[in-house]
């Protein structure tokens, strides 16, 4: 592998924190400070057109690593391009596309450093423990807007707006990375535990089932997939299994009340309304070019209410078309990681893929930029093998 210049991998991890900041566009929740939905997006497209240039320059010569992931993501971008361009959902439709083909093509130059290292993993905790700190700021600084009446009194962004699951989301995948890095060796207890615990209260302050049962998912999965040639990963997985029979015993009350979030019977079997949306968008009259192409990127809504499913998403605004690219992403990644020796960085890229498709049920976001195609871009990384590709040095 060429040899690398110390400034390079830190402008990579600005470059990668960049396109984080880029996605954590929200408009959901109260701040201390009010911020114009205009201040929002510029600030997140400023992000992204900034970790484009950064990594341009990063890789003048354009040199790219072949990528199935971002050869589909690919395919995926130009299925939205021609759903979009009869403008059926608007203008918005192009715009977003847009942001997507930037993020893409940000992905791909940054492509060069996908090496099987932890360069992206570190600085996915770092980023996202950096915003997991504002969430706190904002916490202690305005508890009563960090955990409003709205959100059912659930943790959200005061600081920056972040609604509770966007936060249980990057609580969970930074806690669940963390714990692979410690089982791997990677760190050691004291800054593991400095990311945990702190991470694993925020979640539990968020209320999100989602991102629990996708980190639970996660580390069981990817415990598993290195329990053959670890002890150490066995002892962990032994000891979840322990503390979760603990916890469903003598707990059981108190995490059954927190599943529910106060919430009627009802409410909870009807996935606090979403299985209305998702009935309504299913049943909504369609063309022959719409269920192949969809109808063009929205906000991930219909009808006005979010769709809160990243199949139905796709479905709605890439079709069928955009569904079965979306699977072949998914499925190669798997593919890859089962053909993969064991090792530290497939357990991390078997957890983030676990935790994205165990997510996908009741959250968007795998047809468009969001977070989490950066958690899968991170999984394709770990798998990457081979010697990486030339790359300038930064001047």
């Amino acid at each position: 592998m060429p040899a690398e210049t110390k400034s390079a991998p830190k402008a990579v991890s600005a470059a990668w924190a960049l396109l984080i900041l880029n996605t954590l566009g929200s408009t959901g929740a109260q701040t201390v400070i009010p911020l114009p939905r205009a201040v929002i997006q510029l600030v997140t497209m400023g992000a992204l057109m900034g970790a484009f240039l950064l990594a341009l320059v990063l890789n003048l010569r354009v040199r790219i690593r072949p990528s199935a992931y971002l050869m589909l993501l690919s395919f995926l971008l130009l299925t939205s391009i021609v759903a979009s361009v009869d403008l059926e959902s608007g203008l918005g439709a192009l715009f977003r596309c847009f942001r997507f083909a930037v993020f893409v093509a940000t992905l791909w130059l940054l492509s060069g450093w996908w090496d099987g290292s932890f360069t992206f993993v570190r600085a996915h905790i770092r980023m996202f423990g950096a915003v997991l700190i504002s969430v706190v700021l904002g916490l202690v600084i305005a508890p009563g807007k960090a955990m409003p009446d709205i959100y059912g009194g659930r943790l959200s962004g005061a600081v920056w707006p972040l609604t509770p699951p966007q936060i249980g989301q990057y609580a969970a995948v930074i806690a669940g990375l963390a714990v692979l890095m410690w089982l791997g060796k990677r760190t050691d207890a004291k800054s593991a535990l400095i990311v945990v615990v702190p991470s694993l209260g925020v979640l539990l302050l968020t209320h999100t089932r989602t991102a629990t049962l996708g980190l639970v998912a996660g580390l069981i999965v990817a415990l598993l997939s290195q329990g053959l040639v670890s002890a150490r990963a066995r002892k962990v997985f032994a000891g979840i299994v322990l503390v979760a029979g603990f916890a469903a015993l003598v707990l059981g009350g108190l995490l059954q009340a927190w599943f529910l979030r106060g919430q009627s019977t009802d409410d909870f079997s009807s996935l606090t309304g979403r299985a209305k949306v998702w009935d309504a968008l299913l049943s909504a009259p369609r063309t022959g070019f719409e269920y192949l192409f969809g109808v063009g990127l929205t906000d991930k809504s219909y009808d006005g209410l979010p769709i809160d499913n990243s199949w139905l998403a796709i479905y709605h605004e890439q079709g069928f078309v955009g569904i079965g690219i979306v699977a072949a992403f998914l499925l190669v990644l798997v593919a890859i990681a089962v053909l993969r020796p064991p090792s530290l960085a497939r357990a991390c890229a078997i957890f983030l893929i676990a935790y994205c498709v165990s997510a996908s049920y009741t959250e968007a976001g795998l047809g468009d930029a969001s977070p989490y195609l950066l958690h899968l871009a991170v999984a394709a990384s770990l798998l990457a093998t081979g010697e990486a590709p030339a790359r300038e040095k930064l001047a």
